[in-house]
């Protein structure tokens, strides 16, 4: 995998600094991806062949947190203008409920069915409800909300005719005492793989084998889990664990920006998941990898604020900034091959092209990529 360098004349931080605004003001994502790093995956280029008959055209949408300073009418104005088809609303946990009132909404079918036409009479349609959370949380108080929030998600869900929900698996603690998550990816020491076996015995596989059974009997057959660090789903095979364990209402929200610093080929996952009937979701979020600083400390090296930048090995990045346009016509090639039914969701945590700005490009990129496909 390639990946761009930090050395330049003025320093690559300084240009970017220097040169964001600017290209703010040009052509969604023109400039800057005529300059991107060619951060193809190994399989980028070697996508299987598209299958006979007309490819799907996945909608396009963005995960509503990232416009949390804007009311609901001044964000779906937004969204609307963007041309964008879908939207994912957060519905509590971790990116909170900005543009979703859960406890009214939940309560009223009236109210949650007006909700919903504010959406549509925009040309939106809400595909998913998120709910980031930690439902095994050893925090019983913490757990607690996560659990009630999900519940509740799923009967909004039900309401309004929505398929699929999205959220994180959670993580338990190392032992029974623990008052805080025990993220364990290393099965040595012993007392390591003896704490692991608890946590997916006694807490995970039970905890969502009563959660999808609740889903089930309110018709929701689509929990698409984030495989993000610090949960105990985190990478494919961990999704599949899970899925294995509790059945096939799990499923995968294929956020490709946490599996590209995992050395993921990002074709080969989607090919993975897809023939499992297994992708249930996609956040659309890129991450850049920094070779000088991957080699000095690693991946797990990752900047989450701005004063992390200097030295990190990674970050997060708008679609096309971490990865050329050509890698993400790849992704959404393998999306449509394998029969995705679901949508393309932007997220955006670009500490350089922050907000609305990052959403913008991310969409042109998107949107064009899509486009080149159909035409073919």
């Amino acid at each position: 995998m390639k990946i761009l360098s930090k050395n330049s004349a003025i320093g690559r931080r300084e240009f970017l600094a220097a040169t964001s605004g600017l290209l703010a003001t040009a052509v969604p994502g023109g400039e800057m991806l005529a300059h991107a790093p060619n951060s193809e995956g190994p399989h980028s280029n070697a996508a299987a062949p598209t299958p006979a008959g007309a490819m799907r055209k996945i909608p396009i949408g963005v995960f509503d947190p990232v416009y949390k300073d804007l009311s609901l009418d001044a964000m779906l104005d937004k969204v609307s203008a963007l041309g964008l088809e879908v939207m994912e609303i957060g519905t509590g946990g971790y990116p909170e409920n900005h543009h979703c009132p859960l406890d009214e909404l939940v309560t009223d079918r009236a109210k949650a069915k007006a909700w919903q036409k504010r959406f549509e009479d925009r040309g939106l349609r809400v595909a998913t409800l998120s709910c980031h959370g930690n439902p095994i949380h050893p925090d019983p108080q913490h757990a607690q909300k996560d659990i009630d929030t999900f519940r509740k998600t799923v009967l909004l869900a039900e309401i309004l005719g929505v398929k699929v929900i999205v959220g994180f698996s959670g993580c338990p603690g190392g032992t029974p005492q623990d008052t805080q998550p025990n993220w364990i990816t290393y099965r040595w020491p012993p007392e390591y793989a003896e704490m692991q076996d608890w946590q997916w015995k006694e807490r995970i596989v039970p905890y969502w084998k009563d959660a999808a059974k609740y889903a089930r009997e309110h018709g929701i057959k689509r929990l698409a889990f984030e495989m993000h660090p610090n949960f105990a789903v985190y990478n494919p095979r961990t999704l599949m664990k899970l899925r294995e364990a509790v059945g096939e209402e799990i499923g995968a929200n294929c956020d490709l920006s946490h599996l590209f610093w995992q050395g993921c080929d990002p074709v080969e996952v989607i090919h993975f998941l897809g023939k499992q009937g297994a992708l249930f979701h996609a956040h659309m979020k890129d991450t850049v990898l920094y070779p000088e600083y991957v080699a000095r400390y690693g991946v797990l090296n990752f900047a989450i604020k701005k004063e992390e930048r200097p030295e990190a090995s990674d970050e997060f990045r708008a679609v096309g900034y971490g990865h050329s346009a050509s890698l993400w016509k790849a992704v959404v090639k393998a999306y449509m091959y394998v029969g995705y039914e679901g949508i393309l969701s932007i997220e955006n945590e670009d500490l350089i092209l922050s907000g609305e700005v990052g959403v913008e490009r991310a969409a042109y990129v998107l949107k064009n990529v899509r486009g080149e496909l159909l035409s073919e």
